[in-house]
């Protein structure tokens, strides 16, 4: 219970992400702290369901190992992640092709002459002209050493990068037709949350780069475990879980049945739509829907740990993965966990088992269903013009964060907390051991 004569010097409302990462950074520069959440739990929509021994995330979003504040947040040193195998697998006209990994940027070229020479080698007459949507060993190469040329490429200058539909600015990377709709749209479609590619070319160039700068990636333990270590890492007592805030002003927070606090700031790291009610004015964006479906079955339907991406778009599923393969931890030993995302209402379940079957090459008819989570507003969408830096500082003394003021990921809400505490910090006059000029390289 909160006293009604508590003060702090900044109040925070929602303990996601974005709020926990301001909170360490207040905190450590000496700024006393109160986190309230009208939630019962940390996390957001970063929230993980146990059934049965199963640890199963509510919305499934993907991150990369090279999400910079993952390294840089207080408080995830001992996040641990759990890579995806090397490259993708990637299912199409019924079989599976294996995408590699990006080609390094510096043997990107050698790639190329390699692939070049193989290409124009004399075919034996049973061979047969490659296909599939990777096409043959140059078209792979093309996409190894575009995706290398892409990580090698600093966010500034992607930033500064005309402004098209990610579905239209595909045909401007002088790759072959087949590799566009057989790869890249189906995994930027699982990377972004998006469908119909409808998000910013420059984010989706952004999701681009840290997927060929990284490995997909899985926290251990479920999604909830990242948010919730920035919860225990904070002094004792900053968090405050179960307080619902009913109004705020640049000094005082109101909240419904805990009295007001006063203060000399306040942060709002909530969802846009909750901010908004706070602070009627602020813009709610459009949002992607999501359904995430969770089976256990009686054996892998699949060797390795590989996301299984659908180039087809055959059904409802955009992509699958056994994540228990990737994440032990996630099921009990013995256990088979499969996970599949759809972007979108939940579907007919017979049509789901129907297009699983297709894309494991296995029946399913004995698989059990252990959860379906349908998150409406499950991911901020980001069509162009979309401002990937959105001021974080409405007034001194009022600062809004979000994965709806930056980019619509993990990285982003980790990092727009970061810049609303600096904002913060610098209206206090307390300098940060951080120059304000990284802030603005960060990705």
């Amino acid at each position: 219970m909160l006293e009604p004569a508590h003060h702090a010097d900044v109040v925070i409302v929602g303990a996601g992400a974005a709020g926990l990462s301001a909170a360490h950074r207040l905190t450590s520069a000496g700024v006393t702290t109160v986190v309230l959440e009208a939630a019962p739990y940390v996390g957001g929509r970063m929230s993980t369901e146990k059934i049965d021994g199963f640890r199963l995330d509510r919305i499934g979003q993907l991150l990369t190992t090279s999400y910079p504040e993952l390294r840089r947040t207080p408080g995830l040193d001992s996040l641990v992640l759990r890579p995806f195998s090397p490259g993708l697998l990637v299912h199409s006209e019924g079989r599976h092709h294996r995408a590699a990994e990006p080609v390094p940027a510096r043997s990107a070229r050698g790639a190329l002459s390699a692939a070049r020479a193989l290409a124009s080698a004399p075919r034996g007459p049973r061979s047969a002209p490659p296909g599939g949507p990777l096409g043959g060993p140059f078209d792979q190469a093309r996409l190894g050493a575009a995706l290398a040329r892409l990580a090698a490429t600093p966010v500034e200058r992607i930033l500064s990068r005309p402004e098209l539909p990610a579905g239209d600015a595909l045909s401007a990377r002088g790759l072959p037709s087949r590799t566009i709709q057989g790869f890249l749209r189906p995994l930027l479609s699982a990377l972004l949350c998006d469908p119909d590619l409808t998000t910013s070319s420059r984010c989706a160039d952004l999701a681009l780069h840290a997927f060929a700068s990284g490995r997909l990636c899985l926290p251990e333990g479920g999604a909830e475990v990242l948010p919730e270590l920035l919860a225990a890492t904070l002094p004792p007592g900053t968090v405050r879980t179960g307080v619902r805030v009913t109004s705020v002003s640049t000094s005082r927070v109101a909240t419904e049945g805990h009295g007001e606090i006063g203060c000399r700031a306040v942060l709002l790291a909530t969802d846009a739509r909750a901010a908004a009610e706070l602070l009627p004015g602020l813009r709610v964006p459009p949002f992607h829907e999501m359904t995430v479906v969770h089976h256990t079955a009686p054996e892998p339907p699949l060797d390795g740990a590989a996301l299984l991406l659908d180039a087809d778009r055959a059904g409802p599923v955009a992509h699958t993965a056994v994540i228990s393969q990737v994440d032990p931890s996630r099921a009990p030993a013995d256990r088979v966990l499969v996970s599949s995302t759809v972007l979108g209402p939940p579907p007919d379940q017979r049509a789901v088992r129907t297009h699983l079957a297709d894309l494991y090459g296995t029946p399913t008819d004995r698989w059990e269903l252990l959860a379906v989570h349908h998150t409406r507003e499950a991911v901020p969408a980001m069509p162009p013009p979309h401002d990937v830096r959105r001021p974080v500082r409405l007034l001194s003394g009022l600062y809004v964060c979000g994965d709806h003021r930056d980019t619509s990921t993990v990285q982003g809400a980790l990092y727009s907390g970061r810049r609303a505490a600096h904002a913060a910090l610098t209206d206090f006059g307390i300098t940060t051991a951080y120059a304000p000029e990284s802030l603005a390289t960060a990705a």
